[in-house]
């Protein structure tokens, strides 16, 4: 395999892994604001860096069995799902009203992994599909998460909550540029 390539796919699967990220990046740094400990902070990047391990991971099983079934149209239905997801999260980027505050804490924590990582599966399917690496993808996809995450706490310490929607509009117009590229490609 030829070298360029395959450091194209780890770029392009850390980009993607970075916009997937900057949810929990923004409302981590919404969390943040509420003086987490240490310890609670390291347990909620590990937590939602696993949920974004297993959720595109359950994606991309789902998107390889649709994409032996039916070839072409599951590459065009993961790309417009990329545009959906992506419209989707810079459209609630822009919404006025204020998230609802869970815990961080139980199954509060859980919860809000399971609520930030659903755009992992999504992105899982389609990239399941498209037939990218299976544990490069979901590795990079909750390594990158996990410290985003921490990032966004800890810079919520020290900021106000004003940076996190122009985080999730960045994050859905990556999104949406890869299911243009997705669909165009064939």
């Amino acid at each position: 395999m030829d070298i360029a390539a395959v450091l194209g796919e780890f770029l392009t699967l850390f980009i993607m892994a970075f916009a997937l990220g900057m949810d929990a990046f923004s409302v981590g740094l919404g969390m943040g604001l509420m003086r987490l400990r240490l310890r609670q902070i390291f347990y909620i990047g590990v937590v939602i860096g696993i949920f974004h391990i297993l959720m595109p991971l359950v994606g991309m099983g789902i998107g390889r069995f649709l994409s032996d079934q039916f070839g072409t149209i599951a590459t065009y239905l993961g790309g417009i799902l990329l545009l959906i997801l992506g419209l989707q999260m810079i459209v609630s980027s822009f919404k006025e009203e204020e998230s609802r505050m869970l815990t961080p804490e139980g199954a509060g924590l859980f919860i809000f992994a399971l609520g930030v990582s659903l755009d992992s599966f999504s992105v899982g399917l389609s990239l399941g599909i498209y037939g990218a690496r299976t544990v490069v993808t979901i590795l990079m996809f909750g390594v990158v998460s996990m410290f985003l995450t921490w990032a966004g706490l800890f810079l919520g310490r020290r900021v106000q909550g004003w940076f996190g929607s122009y985080s999730e509009a960045l994050g859905g117009s990556i999104l949406f540029a890869f299911g243009i590229k997705l669909l165009f490609a064939l």
